[in-house]
């Protein structure tokens, strides 16, 4: 058997992800190939990369999807790949300029804004990608459903500009970043895993103690996302705690006495 077919012990996945190396197992293999096969990965990668990949697969056995599979009434599907992915992911890795055309919720139509893309994220909760970028005039930093983007024109930009905005940028963030040291029970040592992954979309840092035999781990996090924050702990109840975190603390106070209120417990 593949020693890297599972993977469970932490530090071993944290080594990994510090080197860049991912493992994936034989299933995740065969239907990488099953999904390669299908029309709409022609329109996901480029020709080269797309053929690079088959050639890596070729040894392995794709699923049979062709019977045993009964497709229910569904709603309107949402596709996964957009057709901005691949020019917006090339912009982005150039470190270039842009100018776009984009609607927000109530309707309005902004044109022709001049902006600085650095990242592109999918929500797997809301089932969109998301445009991370910098306004240029307003010197703001905005996030914008890919689906409300009608076009983008790349702007490239003056020599030393990317760097000086790319500054500007690093700074607007950090003053909006929070953090937090959550520590685990010793008692649910052994779900490390579990609490890392209800934390994956947050940056983090974890440190152990030999002689307590204690995780804590540092979150940081947008200022604006600390009710998704507080959703994650609440998940995971009495597993972990909050040990450094003041606002954090009061709203789990806050919420927690809402809800013994409910039982009428003072």
């Amino acid at each position: 058997m593949n020693p890297f077919e599972k993977i469970f012990n932490y530090q071993i996945v944290s080594r990994l992800e510090q080197s860049g190396a991912i493992p994936i197992t034989s299933h995740e293999r065969a239907w990488l190939k099953a999904m390669l096969a299908r029309p709409a990965a022609a329109e996901a990668f480029e020709p080269v990369t797309l053929a690079k990949l088959r050639a890596l697969l070729e040894d392995e056995t794709a699923p049979d999807l062709s019977g045993g599979y009964i497709e229910k009434a569904r709603s309107r599907e949402r596709h996964v790949y957009h057709p901005l992915l691949r020019p917006l992911r090339r912009i982005v890795l150039a470190r270039s300029g842009v100018r776009l055309d984009y609607a927000v919720k109530d309707g309005t139509l902004y044109e022709n804004q001049p902006g600085f893309p650095y990242k592109l994220e999918y929500s797997m909760v809301k089932r969109e990608w998301y445009l991370f970028w910098y306004h240029r005039r307003n010197r703001t930093h905005m996030n914008t459903k890919l689906a409300n983007v009608s076009a983008v024109r790349e702007e490239p930009l003056a020599e030393g500009v990317a760097e000086r905005i790319a500054a500007e940028l690093a700074a607007l963030l950090e003053s909006r970043q929070e953090t937090a040291t959550v520590e685990v029970v010793r008692l649910y040592n052994r779900e490390l895993s579990r609490i890392l992954y209800a934390f994956s979309c947050f940056e983090k840092d974890v440190e152990y103690d030999a002689d307590s035999d204690t995780y804590r781990i540092t979150l940081s996090f947008p200022r604006d996302e600390g009710e998704y924050m507080l959703s994650k702990i609440r998940f995971l109840g009495k597993r972990v705690r909050i040990v450094d975190g003041h606002k954090l603390q009061r709203r789990m106070y806050e919420t927690a006495t809402k809800a013994l209120g409910r039982y009428g417990i003072e």
